[in-house]
């Protein structure tokens, strides 16, 4: 039996953004893709460590997620870190953006997935990065979980 290529249970998280940002709203958009892209998302070859969203006229674009250029692709192959237009509601659209705007306030990516129809939708969150006094709060919460987790165990 041969081995499928393309996979439709894709899940991409951006593990850093946790670590990084104290995640208040999430919200899930549509991504506006070239055909080249969806074939490389398919086969799990994308990047999010790096993705940050920002608004120009009204409308939302995630800038420096890294799409690998697809392998069989020819030259209609797409740019691996180009802008992205996401599609979200308007309603949701202007809350981001008048939350966006005040300061210490962000929009990271999470986490990329293909639903159930086929699209490729990506998580996103409204975020405030934390300082690094808070970072070591969480990995002490985490060693702290981890060592009740151990002992519950033996």
């Amino acid at each position: 039996m041969a081995k499928q290529r393309f996979s439709n249970d894709i899940n991409i998280k951006n593990r850093q953004a946790s670590y990084r940002y104290e995640l208040l709203d999430k919200y899930i958009a549509g991504m506006v893709l070239k055909g080249t892209e969806i074939k490389s998302i398919r086969e799990g070859k994308v990047s999010l460590q790096e993705g940050h969203c920002y608004f120009n006229n009204g409308e939302l674009f995630v800038k420096g997620i890294s799409i690998n250029p697809y392998d069989q692709g020819t030259h209609y192959n797409h740019e691996s870190t180009r802008e992205r237009k996401l599609l979200l509601k308007r309603t949701e659209l202007r809350r981001l953006e008048a939350k966006s705007e005040e300061k210490g306030l962000t929009i990271v990516p999470l986490r990329l997935f293909i639903n159930d129809r086929g699209f490729a939708k990506l998580e996103i969150s409204l975020a405030k990065g934390k300082k690094t006094h808070d970072k070591r709060e969480n990995i002490k919460e985490k060693d702290l979980k981890r060592e009740l987790a151990r002992v519950k165990f033996k």
